[in-house]
C-alpha cells in the first residue's frame, strides 16, 4: 500500500510539473504589428465641431492579420474601418477615428482594435482640449 501511495504521489507531481511548463500561444499584438498615431494629441480644437485622424497598422509578422472590429469607448467616437480586412505580411492599412467635439475642456478617449478571432487587441487613445473660442490651432490634423 505504501509503494502504491509513493508511485501515485510521484505521478501527481510529474504531471503537475509538466502542465506548468506548457507554453501558451503568443497574444502580444505589438510583436506582429506596428502602429502609428496610436496615442494621438489633437491639441486645441473648436468645441462642437467633428475632427478625425488615421491610425496606420502595419503587419510586421509572418502570418496574415485580420482587422476584425474597432470598438469605441463612447458614442462621441466614430471609427471608420473595413471589417474583416486581411492585412498581408509587410502590408499596411488604416482606420479613421473621429471625435464629435461635443465637449469643452480636456478630453481623452480610447478605442479597442480587435484582430483575428478577437484575442489580439490593441488600444488606441486620443486626447486634446476643446475650446469655445476661435483661438484653436491644429484643427483636423491627419
Amino acid at each position: 500500500m505504501r509503494k502504491l501511495f509513493v508511485v501515485l504521489t510521484a505521478c501527481f507531481f510529474a504531471l503537475s510539473a509538466r502542465s506548468q511548463t506548457t507554453v501558451a500561444p503568443v497574444n502580444d499584438i505589438d510583436k506582429i504589428a506596428g502602429f502609428t498615431n496610436i496615442n494621438y494629441d489633437f491639441g486645441r480644437i473648436p468645441s462642437h465641431k467633428p475632427v478625425e485622424y488615421n491610425v496606420t497598422i502595419k503587419n510586421t509578422g509572418k502570418d496574415t492579420l485580420v482587422l476584425k472590429e474597432v470598438k469605441a469607448g463612447c458614442g462621441c467616437t466614430t471609427p471608420k474601418y473595413r471589417a474583416n480586412e486581411k492585412i498581408l505580411p509587410g502590408r499596411s492599412t488604416f482606420i479613421t477615428l473621429g471625435f464629435n467635439g461635443d465637449a469643452v475642456g480636456q478630453f481623452e478617449r480610447t478605442v479597442d482594435i480587435l484582430f483575428n478571432d478577437g484575442s489580439l487587441v490593441k488600444q488606441a487613445k486620443f486626447h486634446g482640449v476643446a475650446v469655445a473660442d476661435s483661438t484653436t490651432t491644429n484643427i483636423q490634423r491627419r
